[in-house]
């Protein structure tokens, strides 16, 4: 009783201090304390099959908000043997796994209108995790599930060089076509055969949607103006594929600057705020810590007041699953646990 009084020992505080690591640079306790409650939501609300559906009035979209969530805890350390979130992780993976159909497309088409969301978000997460995965079945599992997947990405693209909704579109807008050029760079990061063909023609899809200003356009037909969202989201692919001096590059990360800037507050006319800001952030870590500086105390301080009290956060019309799943992706990013998001 003297000793509790007394406070630990050194012994125990050494021991604490071993348990509890300092924190990575801008990550504040009051930042850690909101992590660990939207993890604490993830885990509670995944179904028993592995699943999460968003709770918005888009849909139910089980595949991406899965992928979504998975990429979420991922991005805490945990994988599917290692983790606080081990579990969770597994029966996601486990889930999207027996997703995949005899054509490669990763889906759950009687509940996702459009698929390709899905199975890109899908490949992300496969791709990532493969890596970290320790078991050798589970390894050639997931290899071969990313063959097929890439296999119907590869087969799926317009003459133009994107991707839209659904596998047999043939046609294209620039959201679908973010999806499969990070699933196809991830899958590729795992050892997968990607055709280079296949990533030039997506990444010269990008540049056909580039406007003089530095802004994408939805579709590669540069009509109905700029996009901030999908401007920042396409910088981001520029930078998975190592073109960080691209031209067009450096005038989009200019845009983005200008156009969606640090967060905090509303987006104004462009919408799709969070979406916007899972790949702003991507962009302000990837580019360097002078723009991630510049960038992350002002959206971290937004997020946390804009976390509810049952530590999620509603994301745009698509619900607590996708927005939790994505300022949780933007609150980590320091941890540096994601390899596409490896500096």
């Amino acid at each position: 009783m003297v000793i509790a009084l007394m406070g630990p020992t050194r012994s125990s505080a050494q021991s604490e201090a071993r348990i509890a690591p300092p924190l990575p640079p801008l990550i504040t306790p009051e930042t850690q304390q909101a992590i660990d409650r939207g993890l604490e939501f993830l885990a509670r609300t995944q179904s028993r099959e592995g699943s999460w559906r968003s709770q918005g009035d888009m849909g139910y979209y089980p595949v991406a908000m899965t992928a979504l969530a998975t990429f979420a805890l991922m991005a805490n350390g945990n994988t599917m043997t290692e983790g606080r979130y081990a579990p969770q992780v597994s029966r996601a993976v486990n889930l999207l796994l027996r997703c995949v159909d005899s054509e490669g497309l990763i889906s759950r088409i009687e509940e996702e209108s459009r698929s390709m969301y899905g199975h890109g978000f899908s490949m992300l997460v496969l791709g990532e995790l493969h890596g970290m995965e320790s078991d050798p079945d589970k390894r050639k599992q997931i290899h071969t599930v990313l063959q097929k997947a890439v296999a119907l990405t590869a087969r799926s693209q317009s003459d133009l060089g994107g991707w839209l909704y659904t596998p047999d579109s043939r046609s294209d807008e620039g959201s679908v076509t973010i999806t499969q050029l990070q699933g196809l760079r991830a899958a590729r990061n795992a050892g997968v055969s990607v055709p280079k063909q296949t990533i030039d023609r997506a990444l010269g899809y990008l540049d056909k949607s580039s406007l003089p200003d530095g802004g994408i356009t939805y579709r590669a037909d540069r009509q109905g103006g700029p996009r901030p969202p999908i401007t920042a989201a396409a910088v981001a692919c520029w930078y998975n594929a190592g073109k960080y001096d691209h031209p067009q590059a450096v005038k989009s990360l200019k845009f983005v600057k200008d156009h969606i800037g640090r967060g905090g507050r509303s987006s104004g006319t462009w919408g799709h705020y969070y979406y916007a800001h899972f790949y702003m952030a991507q962009v302000m870590w990837l580019s360097g810590e002078e723009n991630w500086n510049w960038y992350f105390p002002t959206m971290r301080d937004w997020l946390l007041t804009a976390q509810n009290s049952d530590g999620s956060w509603d994301g745009d019309a698509v619900g607590k699953v996708y927005g939790t799943a994505i300022a949780l992706t933007i609150l980590q990013m320091p941890y540096g646990y994601l390899p596409i998001l490896q500096r």
